[in-house]
């Protein structure tokens, strides 16, 4: 039984996030990050899937895996040192392959979903770095998106998050170098922030926007939300 104060209910959305046991990292260098975004793909799905045996024995590429209709829709995500950050719901109960139509509208989407991207992740971690135990602080936390103001503000505080990488303190003391700024987040890949710029890639495949209110009509809307945080920050900022 769930102790969430709100449940992981369909037809609601969520921020979910998870952080290294004591603050450790969980990404260690670009291999963990492709890794961990290629499983927010496979792992979205009701079929099971194993890394390993899927996708490396078969020598195919991860965003090619053919995983059937997404478990829960993701708006938004982003990956930092030592945690991450999914906007998401569950819009729909998806058919089971099985058929088992009561098991799989008792199942809780969202749950299923952390699971299987969770444990394969540690799994593939600690392997490869030849540990054991632990890898995150605690079951994933979640909050309870209820409002388009609330959701606006996510998408801009997820996106915008990944700048605490080259100025920690940019929400506090500004933005003091515009041409940088814009020039990181445009290359940071380990987020959707480029998806929702329009930027073709095989990441795109991780989002249902359509599943979620058009917060954002076209790229000129989402770079302005996006743009008037920094600006506030800076008002040089252009």
């Amino acid at each position: 039984m769930s102790n969430r104060k709100i449940p992981l209910v369909p037809g609601e959305y969520f921020h979910v996030y998870s952080r290294g046991n004591n603050k450790q990292k969980i990404f260690l260098n670009n291999k963990d990050r492709d890794r961990f975004v290629k499983l927010l793909y496979i792992c979205n799905s009701n079929r099971s899937a194993n890394f390993r045996d899927d996708i490396v024995d078969k020598k195919i590429d991860a965003w090619d895996f053919e995983r059937g209709e997404p478990t829960v829709s993701i708006g938004a995500w982003a990956l930092m040192p030592n945690h991450f950050h999914i906007y998401l719901t569950s819009p729909n109960s998806p058919k089971s392959d099985l058929g088992e139509k009561r098991a799989n509208e008792d199942r809780n989407h969202i749950s299923e979903f952390m699971r299987k991207l969770l444990t394969a992740y540690v799994k593939y971690f600690n392997t490869k770095y030849g540990r054991t135990g632990a890898l995150y602080e605690g079951k994933f936390k979640s909050r309870h998106i209820n409002d388009d103001n609330q959701a606006k503000y996510l998408f801009s505080y997820i996106h915008l998050n990944p700048l605490k990488l080259i100025n920690s303190k940019w929400k506090e003391n500004g933005i003091h170098n515009s041409h940088a700024t814009l020039k990181f987040l445009n290359n940071y890949k380990w987020s959707s922030y480029n998806d929702y710029r329009g930027i073709a890639r095989k990441e795109n495949k991780i989002l249902q926007i359509n599943d979620f209110p058009r917060y954002f009509s076209n790229i000129k809307d989402f770079d302005s939300e996006i743009f008037s945080w920094l600006r506030y920050n800076d008002p040089d900022f252009p």
